[in-house]
């Protein structure tokens, strides 16, 4: 055997250990999906040996592959002679392989970005498949953390932190952003302000933290009768705002009148104590001749100061001539 011929041999000998010692798995197919390749990485994770693998039909031997998904991706890169790319986030993983991470021990599954690469016969002809399995399983979770990080935050900027509803900053950009939907669309809403009536006994007679208690209650009173598409929010102290998308001034005072029974009715337990509140409320209808989301603030307050001044405990719809 001559020199040339050995050092083909050494090479081809070199190539297949790189493969079969790939930190990835490689896979090889052929038009009929048929395994042609196995190397090291898919062994080690699948627990199948390349002896046992080779010759096989890849969808027999994982029958929970996304066979349909999958072929049409192979076969788009068949026909197109093209690089095609799966990431993570748009399927976790290809193979249901456990995650062996030290970092990220918590990931039941190992994340995956696959890569099907086309490859061509001698003849120029493309006939087979070769698919790289990447495990980027650390990425992945310290990606999703870094997201879920965010969302938190974000979330802490928007919402109260004793009630859990809308604060204050959020809530009033609701209210601009509903009032601007309204000079698009004209679309009926009706603003809703309320609070607690005579709240400072209840700080002065048990204490901050029964009142603290007692604004949580009503906020969970609140959120209970509004609906998923309503905006409710903390204003500040024991006063809160809703507002009813969609709803004209007639069913908001049906609504504003079962929340106001629905909190006369409740029963605040305090320690030894039981505590009994009443709300007052006043409510605005949108309307064009609004100029501004801080006029219809201003009309539902001016709704509320009337239920108020009329003895408390109830349900005020403002009137333009009141």
């Amino acid at each position: 055997m001559n020199a040339t011929a050995n050092q083909d041999i050494n090479d081809i000998h070199w190539i297949l250990g790189l493969l079969q010692n790939f930190e990835a798995g490689l896979i090889v197919i052929d038009r009929d999906n048929t395994i042609c390749l196995w190397n090291d990485f898919m062994e080690n994770h699948s627990g199948i040996a390349a002896s046992k693998a080779t010759n096989q039909k890849l969808f027999s031997l994982f029958p929970e592959l996304p066979e349909h998904w999958l072929t049409k991706k192979m076969q788009g890169v068949l026909l197109l002679n093209n690089t095609a790319y799966i990431s993570w986030e748009q399927k976790p993983y290809l193979f249901q392989f456990k995650s062996h991470r030290p970092i990220t021990g918590s990931a039941p599954y190992m994340y995956q970005n696959v890569t099907l690469i086309p490859l061509s016969s001698p003849t120029g002809q493309v006939d087979h498949i070769g698919m790289l399995i990447y495990d980027v399983t650390d990425n992945a979770v310290a990606q999703q953390a870094l997201q879920a990080a965010n969302k938190r935050l974000q979330s802490l900027s928007r919402v109260d932190g004793l009630t859990g509803l809308y604060n204050r900053a959020y809530w009033q950009e609701c209210l601009k952003k509903e009032f601007a939907r309204f000079g698009r669309l004209q679309a009926a809403s009706s603003l809703i302000i309320l609070d607690i009536d005579h709240f400072k006994r209840v700080n002065d007679t048990y204490g901050h933290q029964a009142g603290d208690i007692v604004i949580q209650t009503i906020a969970n009173i609140l959120q209970q009768q509004a609906r998923k598409t309503d905006f409710v929010g903390r204003y500040g102290g024991e006063e809160y705002g809703a507002i009813l998308v969609g709803t004209h001034g007639a069913n908001a005072m049906i609504f504003a009148e079962r929340l106001r029974s629905a909190v006369e009715a409740s029963v605040i337990d305090y320690g030894d104590h039981q505590l009994s509140v009443t709300i007052s409320i006043g409510l605005s209808e949108i309307r064009l001749d609004q100029s501004t989301e801080t006029q219809w603030l201003e009309e539902a307050d001016q709704a509320l100061y009337k239920s108020k001044q009329n003895g408390r405990n109830q349900v005020t719809l403002f009137q333009r001539d009141q």
